[in-house]
């Protein structure tokens, strides 16, 4: 899953970029409201964490900004602890649920995946197709109650498409969601992560759970 960071403070940006990147996310950063507008429009993003106070255009504006432009992606907002208003004007503004600061880690990560499990309509932290279940908490996949071991790659390729199961996905918006801004889209790596999946998710070719559409991309198999 990738992630916009909008924070101007230079030490929080980077430990939101470390405790993120450390628990699977792909990363984004802006410290200003037009650079993040631009990022905005440029990639697709699965979820923004975006401080309100932000210098040339602050939260608040990015954040209408971007509900103008039509972008659906879920936002967390930031704010002081003391200003209590700042989450009613985020809330109206288009955002989808805010943190006061400072805050645990541990909060901020399960505000994120509940934020992005909500967005593909899968409230439930885990996700059960045939006989495929993966745990968004854990990380853990079983394949009929099987343990099945994913690189960090693999499960981010998996996880997407179990997020988005009737949608035919790319290779080029795999590559956006898993990866930061700068990887090579051109790059055949993801069809090396799909062939792996289908090798350790269906060994004996018994339930083909990706399927592919020729010239269009990949999908899983709601027929499981």
């Amino acid at each position: 899953m990738r992630i916009l960071i909008v924070e101007d403070d230079s030490r929080l940006l980077t430990q939101l970029d470390a405790l993120m990147q450390q628990n699977g996310y792909s990363v984004d950063l802006a410290d200003d409201g037009q650079k993040a507008l631009f990022l905005f429009k440029e990639y697709p993003y699965d979820l923004a964490i975006i401080d309100i106070g932000l210098p040339v255009m602050d939260g608040l504006a990015l954040i209408k900004e971007v509900r103008r432009n039509k972008i659906v992606s879920p936002i967390l907002i930031l704010t002081a602890r003391d200003r209590w208003q700042e989450k009613v004007e985020g809330l109206e503004a288009g955002a989808d649920d805010y943190l006061t600061k400072p805050f645990h880690n541990e909060e901020l990560l399960a505000r994120v995946k509940a934020l992005i499990r909500r967005a593909a309509g899968q409230p439930n932290p885990t996700i059960e197709l045939g006989p495929i279940c993966l745990d968004t908490l854990t990380e853990e996949v079983r394949i009929a109650g099987a343990p099945v071991d994913l690189t960090a790659y693999e499960y981010k390729v998996l996880e997407y498409m179990l997020m988005n199961p009737s949608k035919i996905i790319s290779k080029t918006e795999l590559t956006e969601h898993i990866y930061d801004q700068d990887f090579d889209l051109d790059s055949n790596v993801i069809e090396v992560f799909i062939g792996r999946l289908r090798k350790k998710l269906d060994p004996d070719g018994s339930i083909k759970p990706i399927e592919t559409l020729r010239g269009r991309g990949y999908r899983i198999n709601r027929q499981l």
